[in-house]
């Protein structure tokens, strides 16, 4: 049935303010930092079908692989699926991104009839298994990574199963933690569910179905232009994976796009499988091609799952890296190899359309902590992935300089490192330092934007620092001609600060630090765009004076000699140095 603009644009908005909703449910009643300060989860809305009707603008890593977790989560069950049932999932054979992302759904029925799925992601702190926080570099296959949840049912016709959460939660590190985050889920769901039963009684079923077809359509409308607009062809991309310490040395990652019309079909090759935690399950590779796609196409909303009818992916045989198959160790791949998946997918869709092309956002390159806490009547367990860690920068575009801080790739935006304060008040910690880390940028005429540097000492105990992720040996994809002749500035890596001595970790590291001494994260910044020589030498002076570039990698990137106290330009000496180096037309 048609339905009118108006009746269109009501429904639009309250399918949106139902999301938000959600999202706003999750942040004031989760219970761990990674819910209440960091925002790592995600929300979407699904039909009947299941078809995602309305992803939330929230973490990119999680909102492409709900579209096959849905499916295999409805398709598990089948018919056997009743008004007041809860499922909980996190499983990458079943399609879910990796295991500390849990996801809840929750069907919703209308006059005895299945119309919705509220659907809820969120990252758990800990997940079992023998490391904290679920992060182990030494698992050579998934049973020695934490626990899995294949399809359950949390809440079977509204009755809540007090000994399926127990199973659960009893294998999970501070427990607290835990229930408190699945217990916030489950609100986020049910407030979905109530307000889409308030739309359903206003518009009856028929016109909100109507509705959701015509936004479904939109968007696929919307794809389709975009897709027209480019030349047919066949194009290729890369990204190279480094090395983090396990010997493997540096894969790459393929991705071939071919454009007929207005269809796209993307095929990624990547190398076999590996026992090392970097292995990607499909429901997560689709997450890191969809990524790559949007990014690149920018296209407007809605958001729904009629962005990808135009779009086929093949990612590869069973067994490969993004392909994964059990056993295949896991853990890290929400960000390695997420991240360089979404690299190789928009640098072949760039070749396209060159006036699109842009600077990688940084990888992510963060720590886990865990220890016990001694500060109540009785010592508590606890662990956390510092979410603040993982900070990195923007990639620059041809029109502007990178945001700062405003990474990593994965998150693209959506992840907040909330207030100091409150995680000191939250563990036995101090953050002696949380700020831009300087010349951690991408050099370029438009610069990357800085990553960050997060530094904690224990108090009264000893901790665990758990390192994961990349981007500490190869530096962001810069853009157009940009290059860094200082590449070491830019990488991420572990400082571990005791008995007066740095060590500097870039790899994947499990260290132990005590009070008086200090874990120092510094994060990746954003990739530059075009030759850096080229950027205005006042804008060169600014980034000094703020601490952004020092006058080292001013001078040897920027060809930029800048005065260390008064930070003005020597511009007679700087246009020599940029004439040595760049030939005049």
């Amino acid at each position: 049935m048609a339905v009118d603009p108006i009746t269109l644009a009501v429904v639009r908005g309250a399918l949106e303010t139902t999301q938000r909703e959600m999202t706003l449910t999750l942040e004031k009643a989760g219970r761990s930092t990674v819910f209440t300060l960091a925002h790592d989860y995600s929300n979407a809305l699904f039909d009947h079908l299941p078809e995602m009707i309305l992803q939330g603008q929230d973490i990119p890593i999680h909102l492409g692989s709900l579209i096959p977790a849905m499916k295999a989560v409805a398709a598990f069950y089948g018919a056997d699926i009743a008004e007041g049932d809860v499922i909980y999932h996190n499983d990458p054979a079943h399609a879910g991104s990796h295991i500390l992302d849990c996801c809840m759904y929750k069907p919703v029925f209308y006059k005895g009839e299945l119309v919705f799925w509220t659907v809820c992601k969120g990252h758990l702190t800990d997940i079992g298994g023998p490391v904290p926080a679920g992060y182990n570099p030494d698992a050579k296959e998934i049973y020695a990574e934490g626990l899995r949840i294949p399809p359950v049912k949390l809440w079977e016709k509204g009755k809540r199963r007090e000994d399926v959460i127990n199973l659960l939660m009893t294998n999970m590190r501070a427990r607290r933690d835990q229930e408190g985050d699945m217990n916030a889920q489950y609100g986020a769901c049910s407030v979905g569910e109530r307000n889409l039963i308030r739309l359903l009684d206003k518009y009856g079923v028929e016109t909100v179905r109507a509705a959701i077809a015509e936004l479904k359509n939109m968007a696929d409308r919307q794809m389709r232009e975009i897709i027209s607009s480019l030349p047919d062809g066949e194009y290729h991309g890369s990204s190279v994976l480094e090395d983090s310490g396990h010997g493997f040395g540096e894969l790459t990652i393929e991705a071939k796009v071919t454009i007929k019309g207005d269809e796209l079909a993307i095929a990624i090759n990547s190398p076999p499988q590996l026992p090392y935690f970097i292995n990607s399950y499909p429901g997560n590779s689709i997450s890191g091609v969809y990524l790559g796609l949007m990014m690149f196409a920018e296209v407007p909303p809605p958001y729904n799952e009629g962005l990808y009818r135009c779009v086929t992916v093949d990612l590869g045989p069973p067994g490969t890296l993004c392909n994964a198959v059990e056993p295949a160790p896991h853990v890290n791949c929400t960000t390695t190899p997420m991240e360089s998946l979404t690299d190789s997918v928009r640098c072949a869709l760039e070749k396209a359309a060159p006036d699109r092309v842009s600077a990688s956002w940084g990888h992510t390159s963060g720590i886990n902590i865990a220890g016990m806490d001694g500060r109540g009547k009785v010592p508590s367990e606890y662990v956390t992935m510092v979410l603040a860690s993982i900070i990195s920068g923007a990639g620059a575009t041809k029109h502007m300089d990178g945001w700062h801080s405003c990474g990593p790739l994965c998150c693209f935006g959506a992840l907040s490192s909330g207030d100091v304060e409150l995680l000191e008040h939250s563990y036995p910690i101090v953050v002696h330092r949380y700020g831009l880390a300087t010349d951690s940028a991408g050099a370029g005429e438009f610069r990357g934007g800085c990553g960050t540097v997060w530094e904690v000492e224990p108090l009264g105990h000893t901790m665990s620092v758990i390192g994961f992720g990349e981007g500490r040996q190869n530096p962001t994809l810069s853009a157009a001609g940009a290059y860094n002749a200082m590449p070491e500035r830019k990488l991420g890596r572990l400082e571990v600060e005791r008995g007066g001595e740095v060590e500097k970790h870039f790899v994947n590291v499990m260290v132990d630090i005590k009070p008086g001494e200090r874990a120092r994260n510094i994060n990746p910044g954003g990739g530059g765009y075009g030759d850096p020589r080229r950027r205005p030498l006042d804008k060169v002076a600014d980034d000094v004076r703020n601490g952004l570039v020092s006058v080292e990698a001013a001078r040897a990137e920027y060809g930029a000699v800048i005065h260390p106290a008064s930070f003005a330009v020597d511009r007679a000496a700087s246009e020599a140095l940029r004439a040595a180096a760049i030939p005049q037309s």
